[in-house]
């Protein structure tokens, strides 16, 4: 089973929409959205869910009616997340950093210490295949055990169902949701765009993939709004080890097929034949 990860070191160049595509192109594959954070893919897939699971991880405290309101917690929270209460205190699930501290101290052990719903992920069905993906609730952490918890059962899913490929849409950046995605893979394609943010976010997503011992081919999206740069950023491609694969250009259909929430391989035009180029591109490595 081969995983191929679309990944960008910068949010904003066009990774879901291109995973999107190759999603349309592809077949026998599941696809996952790793970008846990702020998903998009299914904007695209009308995804309809045969699963719904809640995401626990972390803890935070709760003071129970054991509480004998003696205070001794409200001092000893050094995030000032215990305010005082009556008839006991209570606790800002906002600023509580789940140390526990509080509930060690507990001279009457009136503080409970309950795992955290941080989300919900969902296995479905959807226009181009089985589909894994989640939800983060705003502000919650551990994106990176979410993702890996996601890999594992797109990895599952396909082994079950037969398929032989996960096309996976990853989250942008270099961090730690990034590292999650990045582990496993067969094959990364990072996405950029001509501008020299992008350049600079690129090269570092480069050296990342090559720590993990990951393969990283290039494609720069919107490529003549800049051929200068373009130039610029395929040398640098080849320089450090790894496929440039080559461009997309500016096409206004790839808006109007958003619009109409289609992949533009739907609906054809420039863009669309240098998508297939790419995606025909990607599986001759790994064939």
């Amino acid at each position: 089973m081969r995983e191929v990860l679309i990944i960008s070191g910068k949010g904003g160049t066009g990774k879901t929409s291109l995973t999107a595509a190759f999603a349309h192109i592809a077949r026998n594959h599941v696809i996952c959205d790793l970008d846990v954070d702020a998903p998009d893919l299914h904007i695209l897939s009308d995804p309809r869910h045969r699963s719904e699971d809640p995401f626990m991880s972390g803890n935070t405290a709760v003071i129970t009616d054991a509480c004998e309101d003696c205070g001794q917690c409200i001092d000893l929270c050094r995030f000032d997340a215990i305010q005082p209460h009556s008839p006991h205190p209570v606790i800002d699930e906002l600023k509580c950093e789940g140390c526990k501290l509080c509930v060690a101290m507990c001279p009457v052990e009136a503080i409970a210490f309950p795992e955290k719903e941080c989300g919900n992920w969902y296995i479905s069905d959807t226009r181009f295949g089985p589909m894994v993906h989640a939800q983060l609730y705003p502000g919650e952490e551990n994106s990176g055990r979410l993702v890996t918890l996601l890999k594992q059962h797109a990895r599952k899913l396909a082994e079950a169902s037969g398929k032989s490929l996960i096309l996976a849409d990853g989250p942008p950046g270099i961090g730690c949701p990034v590292i999650a995605s990045v582990g496993g893979a067969d094959e990364a394609l990072l996405v950029a765009e001509p501008s020299l943010s992008a350049a600079h976010d690129l090269e570092r997503a480069i050296s990342l993939c090559n720590h993990f011992g990951v393969h990283a081919s290039v494609c720069v999206n919107k490529q003549d709004l800049s051929i200068e740069m373009s130039r610029r950023i395929e040398g640098m491609v080849r320089d450090s080890g790894a496929s440039y694969l080559g461009g997309i250009p500016f096409d206004p259909a790839v808006s109007d097929a958003q619009i109409e929430a289609r992949t533009v391989v739907e609906s054809g035009g420039p863009a669309a034949e240098a998508i297939e180029s790419i995606w025909n591109a990607i599986n001759q490595k790994g064939a």
